[in-house]
């Protein structure tokens, strides 16, 4: 169990520097992180999940995803008390198996047809060859990298969603979860 926290704690970093075009030590890149308005943390949560939840529909086949919140970070190089993100990774468990690589490949042919650009597609340097999908949503201003897990036991999508930078509403604070 030790593991699984520490894993977590690496592929979020990793995930969120090819997300919406922020790197966490490049300057120049962060300062590119698109706006994604205004809001309270909380809001900007709750339309989060409502995002995941557009693409676990996009999958097309019977599963069970795990029960994981969204959380805050900070915009690098903005204000902490004023700037937030939201990221929310999540997992997905097929019913069967085999439907694993359906679901990959529905999210690869559907995210497009709903507003997501894929911005990468293919095999990772792991030992397995995880099949990775990193896309971004402009409207949204959501990016989603997507790591098809087949060797796992059991086999799964590893999802990592990461927002634009928002601001809180005049008068509040970033609220931290």
């Amino acid at each position: 169990m030790k593991t699984k926290p520490s894993a977590l704690v690496l592929a979020v970093p990793l995930a969120l520097t090819t997300l919406t075009g922020c790197s966490m030590t490049d300057k120049e890149s962060a300062d590119k992180t698109p706006s994604a308005g205004t809001s309270t943390s909380r809001e900007a949560s709750d339309a989060m999940e409502k995002v995941s939840s557009g693409i676990y529909d996009l999958m097309g086949v019977k599963g069970k995803a795990s029960n994981s919140r969204p959380g805050v970070q900070d915009c690098s190089g903005k204000d902490t008390k004023t700037y937030f993100r939201i990221f929310h990774p999540w997992s997905f468990y097929p019913t069967s198996a085999s439907d694993l690589d359906e679901a990959m490949e529905r999210l690869k042919k559907e995210l497009p047809k709903h507003g997501w650009k894929i911005v990468e597609y293919g095999p990772d340097t792991s030992k397995n060859k995880n099949i990775n999908l990193t896309a971004d949503n402009d409207e949204k201003k959501v990016g989603v990298n997507i790591v098809q897990m087949s060797k796992n036991d059991p086999p799964k999508l590893s999802l990592t969603l990461v927002s634009g930078c928002y601001k809180v509403p005049d008068g509040k604070e970033v609220e931290r979860f």
